[in-house]
């Protein structure tokens, strides 16, 4: 059985295929903070919210800098050629169309591709954070999550029982057992991870979803 790290690791990895050279990435907070490692930052321009544009992975102890931090206040490095500026401008760049993907966490996702990421009633979290403006704002939203919670639960839904975070809708949603396009306001099946069935993935997931091109084939209703 694999350990939750090797699962968001797992995650993070198959997110990271799925970034093209040139753009600019957010991360969001938890399993997306994992992607860094497995992209070259050569290529692509990792944005965080609290006001810097080439963001890389800390990997030397002696690059630390109290003073660099991501949004959730993670130790970071920069890049050659960083910039830094204000979260106002910071801001202005998500809700300006500038950022071409954002990697979100979520307590939930439906099947209308609605994400639920920053409140669960009844206890006390931050707050919603950039993740209302990256979901208005990004061109392309990816969901990186645990397909199920700890209780078991399934984190895809039918309908999301915690507050939405935005009525725009996520593209992509990636668990350790599964990858989901929204394909005409429909959630489809695009791939299974290594050693998942599909019928594993059908009972861990709440919502109806279709299924196109993966080895066993078939619809789930």
């Amino acid at each position: 059985m694999q350990s939750n790290k090797d699962v968001q690791e797992l995650i993070a990895k198959r997110a990271a295929a799925e970034l093209q050279p040139n753009s600019v990435i957010n991360l969001g907070i938890g399993i997306p903070t994992l992607i860094a490692k497995y992209v070259d930052s050569e290529f692509v321009y990792f944005h965080t919210e609290n006001g810097m544009l080439g963001v890389r992975e800390l990997n030397r102890e002696e690059d630390f800098d109290p003073n660099l931090v991501n949004a959730g206040k993670l130790p970071i490095s920069e890049g050659m050629g960083a910039s830094y500026f204000n979260s106002a401008d910071s801001f202005a760049m998500i809700r300006g169309g500038h950022v071409d993907v954002a990697i979100l966490g979520a307590l939930q996702v439906d099947e209308q591709g609605y994400i639920a990421n920053w409140a669960i009633p009844g206890k006390n979290i931050m707050g919603v954070g950039g993740a209302m403006d990256l979901l208005s704002g990004a061109k392309k939203i990816i969901v990186t999550t645990n397909h199920t919670a700890k209780n078991g639960d399934s984190k895809i839904v039918k309908n999301c029982t915690y507050p939405i975070t935005s009525i725009r809708k996520v593209d992509w949603i990636i668990t350790e057992l599964a990858v989901f396009e929204f394909q005409n306001d429909q959630l489809v099946l695009k791939e299974l991870m290594p050693g998942v069935t599909l019928k594993e993935v059908q009972e861990k997931t709440d919502a109806d979803f279709k299924v196109m091109s993966v080895n066993d084939g078939g619809h789930h209703e």
